[in-house]
C-alpha cells in the first residue's frame, strides 16, 4: 500500500474518532496521517451525494485538488431497518446541522419509540428496537483527484433502547452486537477495528489497491 501512497496521507475528516480509527489501521504501513484539522483555508465540502460512496468520493476529490496530495475519505452511517434505512447518509446530521452525538442518538430513539407498534424483543436489558447496520464507504484518490480504489464495508447489529459504554463515538452506544453481548461503545479499540464497518472497508480497500499494484 505504501508504494501507492508515499509517506503521508490526508484523511478528509475533522472527526477525531474517525482519524484515530483510520490511523490505527494504517499504522503498519508507517504512513503519517493528517486530518482536516491540520490545515486552514480548505474549500467547503458539499456532501450532496445520494449514497455513501458518492459522498466519500466528493470529500476525497475536493481535498486532494485543494492540497495536491493523496487523500482517503470515508462516508459512513447507520441504516435502521425499522426506519426504512434511515438515517443513512444523513446520520451525522440526523437531528439537524451541527447536531451532537447525543442529539442524534436521542432523535434515533425518539423515531423508533414513536412507531405505532415498535417490536421490543427483550435481550437482557435494555430492549432491542430494530435490526440495523453500520455502513462505511472508503475512497482513495491521488493528488489529482483520480480514484485509486474504492471499497465498502458493513457491520450488522441491533439498536437498543438505552445507551451502553463509554468508548467510540456517534451511534456506538446504541449499536448492540449479539455475538459479543456488547455495544460498539463497550468494545476495545482492537475489537472494534476487527469487526467494524470501517475495518471491513479498509481491508477491502487494501485488497483493491494490491490488485492494481
Amino acid at each position: 500500500m505504501r508504494r501507492q501512497l508515499g509517506t503521508e496521507i490526508v484523511v478528509a475528516t475533522s472527526n477525531e474518532g474517525k482519524v484515530k480509527e483510520l490511523a490505527a489501521m494504517f499504522a503498519d504501513e508507517h504512513i503519517a496521517i493528517k486530518s482536516l484539522r491540520d490545515f486552514s483555508g480548505l474549500p467547503e465540502i458539499v456532501e450532496d451525494g445520494a449514497t455513501f460512496a458518492d459522498n466519500a468520493y466528493i470529500k476525497a476529490r475536493t481535498i486532494a485538488l485543494s492540497l495536491g496530495v493523496p487523500v482517503v475519505a470515508d462516508d459512513s452511517g447507520l441504516c435502521v431497518d425499522a426506519l426504512n434505512g434511515d438515517p443513512g447518509v444523513y446520520s451525522a446530521r440526523y437531528a439537524g446541522e451541527g447536531a451532537t452525538d447525543e442529539q442524534n442518538n436521542n432523535k434515533l430513539l425518539q423515531s423508533l419509540l414513536a412507531l405505532s407498534e415498535p417490536s421490543l424483543i427483550p435481550v437482557n436489558n435494555p430492549h432491542i428496537l430494530s435490526r440495523a447496520r453500520f455502513v462505511c464507504a472508503l475512497c482513495l484518490v491521488d493528488a489529482t483527484g483520480h480514484i485509486i480504489a474504492q471499497a465498502q464495508g458493513e457491520c450488522e447489529g441491533q439498536i437498543i433502547s438505552a445507551p451502553r459504554g463509554n468508548h467510540g463515538f456517534g451511534y456506538d452506544p446504541l449499536f448492540y452486537i449479539p455475538e459479543y453481548d456488547q455495544t460498539m461503545a463497550e468494545l476495545t479499540s482492537e475489537q472494534k477495528n476487527r469487526i467494524s464497518h470501517r475495518g471491513h472497508a479498509l481491508q477491502s480497500l487494501r485488497h483493491a489497491i494490491e490488485a492494481k499494484s
